[in-house]
C-alpha cells in the first residue's frame, strides 16, 4: 500500500478528545479515519460499487455460508469454554454482520488460537483491550500470524480486511474451519467440540528403505519401461531370408 502523505488535524476546541487523521492512498482515493479514546469510528469516502466491481463483490458475498457460521460459533464458544464449561463470550445474533462484528476487534479470535496451546505457552501472551482501530487490526493480525504457525496452509488465511471492512466473510469461515481441521487432525487434547464439525486432514505414511533395498530398486527395470524376461527369438528367420509361403 502506497502512502503518499499523512495530515493530521487537531481540533482546537479543549474539549473534543478527538482527532482526525487523513490518509491519501492514491490520488483518487482518500480514507478518512476518525479515532476516539472513548469509541472507534473508521469513515471512508469510497461510495457503493458498480458495475463489474459490484458483481465481483456479489459473489464473493454468496459465498458465505449461514449454516457453517452457526458451526463455527458452536465451536468457537465451545473451545473457549474449554473444561470450566463457561466461555465468557455472549453468542451473536444470527447474521454475517452481527457475525463480522462480533469477530472484528480480534480479541475472541486471539482467545481461541490460544486456547489450542497449553495455558502455560500461549502464541499471543498479551491480549490488549483496546477500542482503537489499529489495535484491532494488529490483534487481527497476531492471530493470523499464530494460525499459519499452527499449521493453517496460507492459501487458507484471510486478510486483515476482509475481517475488518466486511470485505469477504466468506474468506474468514475458510480460516476458521481450515483452523478447526487442524486442531481435529492434531488431536492433542486441546480441542473442544464436536469432532464432526470438522474433517480429519490424512496424514502421510511415511516409509523407510535400508540401503540394501534403495540399492536393488535402482538395479530394478520397471515394467513401464519394458524387459526382457520371457523373450525369445526361437522360430525366426533370420533377416533378409525371403517369406516362406506354403
Amino acid at each position: 500500500m502506497h502512502i503518499t502523505h499523512v495530515l493530521l488535524d487537531k481540533p482546537t476546541h479543549p474539549d473534543l478528545d478527538t482527532f482526525r487523521l487523513y490518509v491519501a492512498l492514491k490520488p483518487c482515493h482518500l480514507v478518512r479515519y476518525q479515532l476516539s479514546v472513548n469509541n472507534v469510528c473508521v469513515m471512508s469516502n469510497r461510495g457503493p460499487s458498480y458495475g463489474l466491481s459490484r458483481e465481483v463483490q456479489q459473489k464473493i458475498e454468496q459465498k458465505y455460508d449461514p449454516e457453517l457460521e452457526t458451526r463455527l460459533v458452536d465451536w468457537i464458544l465451545s473451545q473457549l469454554s474449554g473444561d470450566s464449561g463457561a466461555s465468557g463470550v455472549d453468542r451473536p445474533s444470527p447474521g454475517k454482520q452481527n457475525f463480522q462484528e462480533w469477530l472484528m476487534d480480534g480479541t475472541i479470535l486471539c482467545r481461541l488460537i490460544n486456547s489450542l496451546y497449553p495455558a502455560e505457552t500461549p502464541p499471543i501472551r498479551k491480549i490488549s483491550q483496546t477500542k482503537m482501530a489499529f489495535g484491532q487490526m494488529e490483534k487481527i493480525s497476531l492471530f493470523l500470524k499464530a494460525a499459519e504457525t499452527y499449521g493453517v496452509s496460507r492459501n487458507d488465511i484471510f486478510q486483515t480486511v476482509d475481517l475488518w471492512e466486511g470485505k469477504d466473510m466468506a474468506a474468514v469461515q475458510r480460516t476458521l474451519v481450515a483452523l478447526g481441521s487442524e486442531a481435529v487432525t492434531k488431536d492433542d487434547g486441546y480441542y473442544y467440540g464436536n469432532r464432526e464439525w470438522f474433517h480429519k486432514k490424512p496424514k502421510g505414511n511415511r516409509r523407510s528403505f535400508t540401503e540394501e533395498q534403495l540399492r536393488h530398486g535402482r538395479s530394478y527395470i520397471g515394467q513401464q519401461m519394458g524387459g526382457h524376461r520371457g523373450a525369445s527369438q526361437a522360430g525366426m528367420t533370420s533377416y533378409g531370408t525371403p517369406r516362406q509361403i506354403m
